[in-house]
């Protein structure tokens, strides 16, 4: 019975781990057709997004059965609690990609952010896919760098963010209220995304070291 109860919490693993691919294909092509007005692209972000939140509820299920036939203890109660908190912030994670793709087809056949803040944007998405893609290898290989990376990683993207905000503050600025509300939901959105993606990372870490904060290589 161990034996299978092992193999389950093993796939609980694997099932994050696909998630999490799909979360990155998702923030990639939600970038592309956000930076491209790609509407058809778009289309796909959203549509995609009901295979994330079946996975995840599919893997809730099983945790919650695993916790209430199995009993589990210790590192592996932890471990299953992880999973469900985890899948959690992967499923966020989704729906911010699919926001980001929304507002590429609201404003379509427009791009989204004004010429002005353009680069910063190109930074922060590109940023938040090479979150989703240290999230991903994190998950499937446990290795802690991973999660150093995110750390730093988010830490841009918080960076870019106030930026933003800053740029949308200073006098000079001219966009219209509904430009400006795209360029400030726009940047929370990829702001949370890689907050989600430290969740992750900081879940991983304890389960491996005991300890929430992964610890930041120094270059």
């Amino acid at each position: 019975m161990r034996e299978l109860f092992h193999a389950d919490l093993k796939s609980l693993g694997d099932q994050l781990t696909e998630i999490a691919g799909l979360v990155r294909e998702a923030m990639d092509k939600a970038r592309v057709s956000f930076e491209e007005a790609d509407v058809e692209l778009a289309e796909t972000v959203i549509t995609n997004d009901a295979r994330i939140d079946y996975l995840q509820t599919a893997l809730d299920e099983k945790a919650i059965e695993l916790l209430a036939l199995q009993g589990p203890v210790a590192a592996d109660l932890r471990t299953v609690v992880a999973a469900l908190r985890m899948s959690s912030s992967l499923e966020r994670m989704g729906d911010l990609a699919r926001h980001i793709a929304q507002l590429a087809r609201r404003r379509f056949p427009d791009l989204v952010v004004p010429a002005s803040v353009r680069e910063d944007f190109r930074q922060m998405a590109e940023y938040a896919v090479e979150v989703s893609a240290e999230v991903e290898q994190l998950l499937a290989t446990h290795d802690l760098t991973h999660a150093s990376t995110i750390v730093k990683l988010n830490a841009t993207i918080n960076e870019l963010h106030a930026k933003n905000f800053t740029s949308v503050a200073n006098p000079s600025w001219d966009a219209s209220a509904a430009t400006t509300a795209d360029v400030t939901l726009a940047s929370r959105f990829l702001e949370r995304f890689a907050d989600h993606g430290v969740s992750v990372a900081r879940k991983v870490t304890y389960l491996a070291t005991g300890e929430w904060e992964p610890v930041i290589a120094i270059d």
